[in-house]
């Protein structure tokens, strides 16, 4: 395991892995996707469309609840590397704090939201069944007045995520562009 980046450190070990990279890009892509995906349907008068629509989304979200149970794991198993020293040391304590809270509220989300939106589901008495192929247990009984009050929490749980994920990505950029401190690249595919 690494610990915090000395001076005279290479790139290599402030970088993270390759699985965890592209586990990284994989999930935000997926987030942005998923949540584009949400918020057309939702609008959708009843037809095939919104049906296979909202298929499709279940199916994501029970895959992004998977990859999600696979980084964590990763990231259990495979310290990331710490913050380079100057940059951390650059930081005011409120930004460090903001980009550790940041962290830790994004993960949290990762598995909440589709949990709920699994619940909501089951709620609602439409199972999941993933791909077309698995058939997948109920989170909850089916209970229309439960999934009335879950529904919301699905959505406001989305949109969480989504806002925690543009703020990441606005503090990447700063970093990349206004600081222009590297931060950006220990995330970048293929750059070692």
């Amino acid at each position: 395991m690494k610990v915090h980046q000395s001076i005279g450190s290479t790139p290599e070990e402030s970088r993270y892995t390759p699985v965890a990279i592209a586990l990284h890009w994989l999930l935000g892509l997926a987030i942005l996707g998923m949540f584009a995906v949400g918020v057309f349907m939702a609008d959708l008068p009843f037809s095939p469309l919104r049906l296979k629509l909202y298929n499709w989304h279940k199916w994501a979200g029970v895959t992004f609840l998977a990859l999600s149970v696979l980084r964590l794991v990763w990231r259990l198993t495979h310290r990331p590397p710490a913050l380079p020293a100057s940059i951390e040391q650059a930081m005011p304590s409120w930004q460090l704090r903001a980009y550790h809270a940041t962290h830790y509220l994004m993960y949290a989300l990762f598995f909440a939201v589709p949990l709920i939106g699994w619940a909501y589901s089951s709620a609602a008495g439409f199972p999941i069944v993933w791909f077309g192929q698995i058939p997948l247990p109920d989170l909850v009984a089916p209970d229309k007045a439960l999934a009335e009050m879950i529904k919301p929490l699905h959505e406001l749980s989305a949109f969480a995520l989504v806002g925690l994920a543009c703020v990441h990505i606005a503090a990447a950029l700063k970093h990349h562009w206004i600081d222009r401190d590297g931060l950006l690249s220990r995330m970048l595919p293929g750059r070692r």
